[in-house]
């Protein structure tokens, strides 16, 4: 608990705050939306973390005016991926209620549909909030860089989950 430039821990130990993080001032469980505020968080993090690796190393096929525009992309980008998602996972649960070999072919059709047409989606929505602050470039007029981007951000949010979980 916080007192007056004091903190105070559950063992009556009194410690200056300028012993005390912040961060070890939070001993509570985390409510859902804190918790989902720090996953979103992170992972926007991470995004933006990879799209600029992306525009160091190869500026041919991504590149950026300006470090605020990486930033409103990545969460673009976050927003645009999450969407995609949650709307492969309401198409997959549409068809597995569904009995028959039709549905299950569907099913796996339109995770493809999905997956692979929302890249086209997101590159121009990209295009069209950003113009020219923000260029993905190469084959098939930006789309195998865009790709290569968000795979590269998928892997890098999975390593990190591992890495978390296998931490606590």
């Amino acid at each position: 608990m916080v007192q007056l430039g004091r903190v105070q821990s559950r063992r009556n130990h009194v410690t200056t705050t300028a012993d005390t993080s912040l961060w070890d001032t939070l001993d509570h469980t985390p409510s859902p939306r804190q918790r989902a505020f720090s996953r979103y968080l992170t992972a926007t993090l991470v995004d933006l973390v990879v799209l600029n690796l992306f525009i160091e190393y190869s500026p041919d096929y991504v590149s950026a005016n300006a470090f605020t525009t990486t930033l409103l992309a990545a969460v673009v980008l976050q927003v645009l991926l999450k969407l995609t998602i949650a709307l492969e996972h309401r198409l997959a649960a549409f068809f597995n209620a569904r009995p028959g070999g039709f549905a299950k072919f569907m099913r796996f059709f339109s995770a493809w549909v999905v997956l692979f047409g929302s890249k086209f989606v997101i590159l121009e929505a990209l295009a069209f909030v950003f113009s020219d602050d923000l260029r993905f470039g190469g084959p098939l007029h930006g789309i195998v860089a865009l790709i290569a981007v968000v795979v590269a951000m998928l892997v890098a949010e999975a390593l990190l989950v591992v890495l978390y979980r296998r931490l606590g």
